[in-house]
């Protein structure tokens, strides 16, 4: 019985396939991002995600496991040294799959596969929100006014100082006030 056997084949006999996804290993190892099909990404994250998780351990077993899958020396240095060192306390998932539209020829789903902790873009931090505000006709643009509110601002925190340095009079009563008024 061949139950639950089932894996996607991408069109290829064995041999090929394999050495197909061997070099694309190597390839994402070395240059930390590629594109290609969405079908064969996802195969190669299957097939790349376990001899990441091996890698962790620096053993000569492991080194002689990944390179019976990779098949190339300079990308075994690069997975047991600078990769590792990056992703050494991820618990999985050290690979990430944008979607980029289809291709022109055959219309086939792309994508672009990259090791999560080498995108610049993604792992700086979240950008500070943008301030909303209202522009106006008269404005000369955002120069004039951060000038006018850094102003407005310090006009402000003087004034509370000034008050908190000085005794404060007594408040006249609404009495005093009604006579004022009724007197004019």
């Amino acid at each position: 019985m061949r139950h639950g056997k089932k894996f996607n084949h991408l069109g290829r006999k064995a041999a090929h396939r394999k050495a197909m996804l061997s070099n694309m290993a190597t390839s994402l190892i070395l240059h930390k991002r590629i594109s290609t099909t969405l079908a064969k990404a996802k195969e190669l994250k299957k097939y790349l995600e376990p001899l990441v998780t091996r890698a962790k351990e620096d053993t000569t077993h492991n080194r002689r496991m990944a390179f019976a899958y990779l098949k190339n020396k300079e990308a075994i240095i690069e997975l047991f040294g600078e990769v590792i060192s990056k992703v050494a306390t991820r618990p999985g998932g050290y690979t990430r799959i944008i979607k980029t539209g289809f291709r022109l020829g055959d219309n086939a789903e792309m994508c672009i596969i990259e090791l999560v902790d080498f995108n610049e873009l993604m792992l700086k931090d979240a950008k500070p929100a943008k301030k909303s505000t209202r522009r106006s006709r008269r404005g000369s643009g955002k120069s004039a006014g951060s000038e006018d509110t850094a102003k407005a601002e310090a006009t402000q925190e003087e004034a509370q100082a000034k008050t908190a340095e000085e005794p404060k009079a007594p408040e006249a009563s609404a009495d005093s006030v009604e006579e004022e008024t009724d007197n004019k």
